[in-house]
């Protein structure tokens, strides 16, 4: 994909965006949450009373819930695959001092304990086969994935805009059913996820809001492109072991709608507040391009949401090979 010298210039222009962003929306990492915060230690005299006071609130969790925890760990834990990703974004800065190599480094170590937090609480669940999940992990990080961005800054900046704030979304519900159905320890770990997710949310969305404000246009066309595309989900590739590519990702989802932890409701919600954050009605000097692009986005809201309210509820419940029970 080719693109003017512009689109470097304006990624020069925004490093130090980017280097306040690591100020202002990541935590230092001797002030954050780490997992062994609020999971059961080994070192502790009281672990083994405290992994069976999990086990006995886990045995709680439906059956749907377990299955979204166990595809929203897998998905946290193809870590590398993002990070790999975003690292050969171009039109930035490669130096890895610079701005952006910092905050990729930043944002994968803030990430990365989501993954561990989880997949620790799994483990001790009782409830998991860990090495059907594990397989699935192996290979949703071998498979690789394509979100549709190429290796354009605008795109994958809109990319994550909006997956972190799915993410948030999806992390926030898990958080709400959990303390429903009796599980206050997987309800604070998700909610302290959630929250991490909300913070990395603000920055990407900080990033298009910079960009908008010297190359408009560009942004706009990208944004276009991203939601004719339609975004999909960082584990759209997800298997289990004996299944194809993406075969597993489509129960994932079905499980997710029924529960309402993540709907097609909330992907149009998640785009008309993008469109509003951004204030895409108040831009002006738009080229013909442009205004094209934006009449579209600031209508597709009401189109998809016909769409949704025509969409029926999945009522398959499929067997996961990961779950015991």
């Amino acid at each position: 994909m080719n693109f003017s010298l512009s689109r470097l210039e304006v990624m020069k222009h925004i490093e130090k965006y980017i280097q306040d962003a690591y100020n202002d929306f990541l935590t230092p990492v001797d002030k954050i949450w780490q997992p062994a915060d609020l999971l059961p230690v080994a070192s502790s005299e009281n672990f083994f009373e405290e992994v069976k006071q999990l086990q006995d609130s886990a045995k709680e969790l439906s059956y749907d819930l377990v299955a979204v925890l166990i595809g929203d760990t897998i998905t946290e834990e193809a870590l590398p695959t993002y990070e790999t990703w975003l690292a050969g974004i171009e039109h930035v800065s490669q130096d890895r001092n610079g701005p952006w190599s910092k905050w990729v480094r930043a944002w994968t170590a803030e990430e990365n304990r989501h993954g561990a937090a989880l997949n620790t609480y799994l483990y001790l669940s009782g409830r998991v086969d860990m090495r059907k999940m594990e397989i699935s992990t192996q290979y949703l990080i071998a498979d690789g994935f394509d979100i549709g961005t190429d290796k354009d800054p605008y795109r994958n900046f809109i990319y994550t805009s909006f997956q972190e704030t799915a993410t948030n979304l999806s992390h926030r519900r898990v958080a709400q059913f959990a303390k429903q159905q009796g599980d206050t320890l997987m309800a604070k770990l998700c909610g302290h996820i959630a929250a991490d997710e909300a913070r990395h949310a603000k920055a990407y969305k900080a990033f298009v809001a910079r960009i908008l404000e010297i190359d408009p246009n560009e942004m706009l066309l990208a944004f276009e492109d991203m939601m004719r595309k339609k975004i999909v989900m960082p584990a759209h590739f997800l298997r289990e072991m004996g299944l194809k590519i993406g075969q597993t990702f489509g129960h994932f989802t079905d499980a997710a709608q029924r529960l309402g932890v993540y709907t097609a409701t909330d992907y149009t919600d998640i785009l008309k507040d993008l469109v509003d954050e951004w204030k895409l009605d108040q831009l002006t000097g738009l080229n013909d391009a442009g205004e094209k692009a934006r009449d579209y986005l600031i209508a597709l809201p009401d189109r998809l949401n016909r769409v949704a309210e025509r969409m029926k509820t999945p009522t398959l419940e499929y067997k996961f090979s990961w779950i015991h029970a």
